[in-house]
Order: structure tokens, then C-alpha cells, then sequence
């Protein structure tokens, strides 16, 4: 014999708690998903590491490329 399980309760929206859709899971809406997105691309979500911050050309420490600059 199998047992049924009640249908899953659709998980709420990250952004405003309301109730998913199938659509655009696991947010409610095409707003929410975009500023989830947003979100992202600012840097408000962050996986955090060890690695230290890069330096001022965007590359690790050092020069633009990130290769430590000639001292000439």
C-alpha cells in the first residue's frame, strides 16, 4: 500500500513572503525575481572566502593587471 502525502505547501518569496508560482519559482512575481537579480549584480549577496579584497585595477593586490608594478 502507498502512502500519500499531502500536496507541498508552495514555498513564500524571498523577497516579499507572499506565495510562490510555478512561473517564476521560487518568487512570486517577475518583480521580485528582478530585484533578487539586482540584488546580486550590486554585490548585496556575497559568498563569503578567505581570499583577500582585490586591489584597485580589480586583479589581487598590486597593478591593474594584478601583477606586482616594476620599480624602476
Amino acid at each position: 500500500m502507498t502512502e500519500e502525502r499531502p500536496p507541498a505547501k508552495p514555498t513564500p518569496c524571498p523577497i516579499c513572503r507572499k506565495p510562490s508560482t510555478a512561473d517564476f519559482r521560487p518568487f512570486c512575481s517577475d518583480r521580485c525575481q528582478k530585484i533578487d537579480l539586482g540584488r546580486w549584480l550590486k554585490g548585496v549577496y556575497a559568498i563569503p572566502t578567505d581570499e583577500p579584497a582585490p586591489g584597485p585595477g580589480g586583479g589581487p593586490a598590486g597593478g591593474p593587471g594584478g601583477e606586482p608594478e616594476d620599480e624602476r
